[in-house]
Order: structure tokens, then sequence, then C-alpha cells
């Protein structure tokens, strides 16, 4: 299935380049001079990887990359900035980045380390794939704080029986019996919800989310669901 990446970049030289080089590699892509077109097309079209220029005439490049990770916790992201300070690329890491390049740079550079980036996620998810219906149907039931009740469909967190729907209780449920694994969001959809077709990757986050704040209800000094940026969500396994 062809990659897709959307081009924040507001110089037309340097968006031609990088779609040039990304398009070379196979990569069908979009391209956004101002963060708002961007924006709006990561709310309507599904990508594999963004490309983030902080020097938008619009928007502060930071900004948007924390509305992109409010949006969307996994989507990878390469930051590609002017600004070569240690505390801007520090900054766009700490606030979800997966890489950061300067300017000047080689577009060869750029898609090499978004080869590189998205053959971690796939490393990951053929992993995942070798997990079936069958083996989590066959692994624990509990995990640390988590008990887990199959005849009752209910988990008990800190000997607290959480109040949760259909597809929150399966998705925990699957990250209670497999402490420490990473499953991505795809993974997630075949092996919790009924339709995957008519699912999509934010409805995984938004009920991890909800998961979350149901659980430090219970007690708000654990935070056992780890997210795995660009990769997936896990159960911890030091609880």
């Amino acid at each position: 299935m062809q990659r897709r990446a959307l081009i924040f970049e507001d110089e037309p030289a340097i968006a031609d380049a990088i779609l040039y080089a990304f398009s070379g590699e196979g990569y069908a892509t979009a391209h956004a001079s101002l963060a708002e077109r961007g924006l709006s097309l990561l709310e309507t079209e599904q990508f594999d990887l963004v490309v983030l220029d902080l020097g938008l005439p619009d928007q502060n490049g930071f900004d948007v990359l924390r509305e992109i990770r409010r949006r969307d916790e996994l989507m990878p992201v390469i930051i590609l900035s002017a600004r070569a300070d240690e505390v801007d690329r520090v900054l766009g890491l700490e606030l979800g980045a997966d890489d950061y390049i300067t300017k000047p740079f080689s577009p060869r550079e750029l898609t090499a380390r978004a080869r590189a980036l998205l053959r971690r996620i796939e490393k990951i998810a053929g992993h995942q794939a070798d997990v079936s219906p069958s083996t989590v149907a066959s692994a624990s039931p509990s995990a640390g704080p988590f008990e887990l009740n199959e005849e009752k469909t209910q988990i008990r967190y800190c000997g607290q029986a959480l109040q949760l729907s259909r597809y929150e209780y399966r998705l925990l449920s699957l990250l209670v019996r497999h402490p420490g694994w990473i499953f991505s969001r795809d993974r997630i959809l075949d092996l919790v919800w009924d339709e995957t077709a008519d699912s999509f990757d934010r409805t995984v986050d938004a009920h991890v989310k909800t998961l979350r704040a149901k659980l430090r209800a219970v007690n708000d000094s654990l935070d056992p669901i780890l997210t795995h940026r660009g990769l997936g969500y896990a159960l911890r396994e030091d609880l």
C-alpha cells in the first residue's frame, strides 16, 4: 500500500525539493504552505508521516506540533527547521517530534530518516502480527493492580470494579493480558472492534483517552497505559 506524506513548508523551492524527493521514493504527497491548511488535511485524510517546518507564516510550528499531538499521539512527525539551537531541538522532541532536521538539509537524508522511522514502526507491527485472537484468549488474565474476570466481563483496578463500555473493556483486557506488548492502532482495531471497516485510528485514541481518565479517577498516582509514539499503546510492566 502506498505511503502518504504531508509536508508543511512555506518556501516553494524547499517544498518542491521535498515533494520531489518523497515522490521519488514512491510516496503519495500532499503539501501545505500554511498551518491551517495542513491541519485541515490531517483532519480529513490519512497520512503515514508528517514533515513539519517550524517557520510557518500563520502559526508557530511548535503550536502546530502540539495540535497534531493533541489529535493524534502516534503520527510520525519529522521537524524541519532553520532553528539549530539545542533548546529548539530539545523542545521539539519533548513536544512529541520523532526526529529533528536543521536547514540547510539534504532531501536524500530527509527521506532516509523517514524510511528508518517507518521501518522501526513496521518492525513492531510485524511482531504484533504474530498476536492472534487465540493467543489473546490464552494469555494471563491479570497484571499488577488489574484483575480480569471474563465470566462477568469485568476488570477491577486497585480493587475497584471499573465501569467500562464494551470496547473499553475489550481494549483494556487486551493490554492487561499482554503487559509490555506494544499494539498498533490498526492491530487494536483488528482484535477489539467488530467492524473495523467502520472504525478509524482516532477511535482507538479516543477510547484510550477515556480509559486513562477512568483509571486516574481510581488512582491518580499510576499511569498504566503507555504511549509509544509512532508505534502504539502498551500496559506498563512495572506496575
